[in-house]
């Protein structure tokens, strides 16, 4: 199973490091990682995927929540949060197939950023699955290149991470 962890971290430098070694030490890769700034210049916020099991996130958030770096953590649900990711594709766009590209790119609501005689970029952002949706209508075109800013998330309502007292009720 996948699932999501946010946390609000020091924002100093090692902090990724410390972090992304903690996970490499317990044999448990990083399926997605995104960090940012925050409203406060002392934080940064971290969304980590990760596959595993219950188990698996329990002792993660845990060992995570021991690390002096880490002010805040809590599990992302799917029902209770909002993810989304961004995904600049290049795909190989000749002149004969470029108006079907961009009836496909309409569609998903994407945007066109780069355009070339035999190539176009184009930018969607969504949900994570909307963009796998839309990499699998594009693949018989030719992906020629792409990369994917990993999943940010924010829980819905007007509770925000920095008012969670404990991560043990979340789990």
């Amino acid at each position: 199973m996948q699932y999501t962890i946010s946390a609000l971290v020091t924002n100093k430098s090692g902090v990724l490091s410390k972090i992304s070694g903690l996970f490499s030490r317990r044999g448990f890769n990083i399926d997605s990682l995104s960090v940012c700034k925050t409203e406060d210049p002392q934080l940064s916020r971290m969304t980590i995927v990760l596959n595993g099991d219950d188990y698996t996130l329990r002792q993660m958030v845990k060992q995570m929540d021991k690390l002096i770096e880490v002010k805040k953590i809590m599990p992302a649900s799917e029902n209770e949060s909002i993810f989304r990711e961004l995904l600049l594709l290049k795909v190989s766009a000749s002149a004969d197939i470029r108006n079907q590209i961009v009836e496909i790119k309409e569609i998903y609501k994407a945007k066109v950023v780069d355009l070339s005689l035999n190539s176009m970029i184009l930018e969607l952002t969504g949900d994570p699955n909307k963009l796998d949706a839309f990499i699998r209508v594009i693949q018989p075109y030719g992906i020629l290149e792409m990369a994917r800013t990993g999943i940010t998330a924010l829980k819905r309502g007007d509770e925000c991470i920095k008012d969670v007292e404990s991560y043990e009720d979340l789990i």
